[in-house]
């Protein structure tokens, strides 16, 4: 999908960023609000940001957003890890 904004001239400054990183810049700041707000998952805030789930994580801890980790993720890690370790 693709959208367009209108920005004021100095969102650049503003954000301390170039000009052709602005769709970066903006998707992780997409990603990491509507992570915040519990609606999307870890895997998909970190693609919608173009990140890799570390990456993410790392972006996530520097904004002091807590990792939402609850008991099916705990169950789906531990299914993993038994799986790894067969």
């Amino acid at each position: 999908m693709k959208a367009t904004l209108d920005l004021p001239e100095e969102i650049t400054s503003v954000c301390k960023v170039r000009r052709d990183e602005l769709g970066a810049f903006f998707r992780k700041i997409i990603a990491i609000e509507i992570y915040r707000e519990e609606l999307v998952s870890l895997g998909k805030a970190a693609e919608i940001a173009g990140l890799d789930r570390i990456d993410m994580m790392d972006l996530l801890r520097e904004r002091k957003v807590p990792i939402q980790y609850g008991t099916d993720d705990l169950e789906r890690d531990i299914k993993t890890l038994e799986t790894v370790l067969e």
